[in-house]
């Protein structure tokens, strides 16, 4: 899955958690969308070496 994707189940699963008052849904949701983050930013990383190696 895509850090993009990730980001927006997260935040889908956070908003299903506060409307159903459900904390492990919101806590699930939140670690989504840092994984999310995560995952956008090291794709950068990777895409940034790619180009500095083929620009080299």
């Amino acid at each position: 899955m895509s850090g993009t994707s990730d980001k927006i189940k997260g935040r889908v699963k956070e908003a299903v958690g506060v409307l159903t008052d459900d904390q492990r849904l919101k806590d699930e949701g939140k670690l989504d969308q840092t994984t999310g983050k995560i995952k956008k930013a090291v794709e950068s990383v990777i895409d940034k070496a790619k180009k500095s190696v083929k620009d080299a």
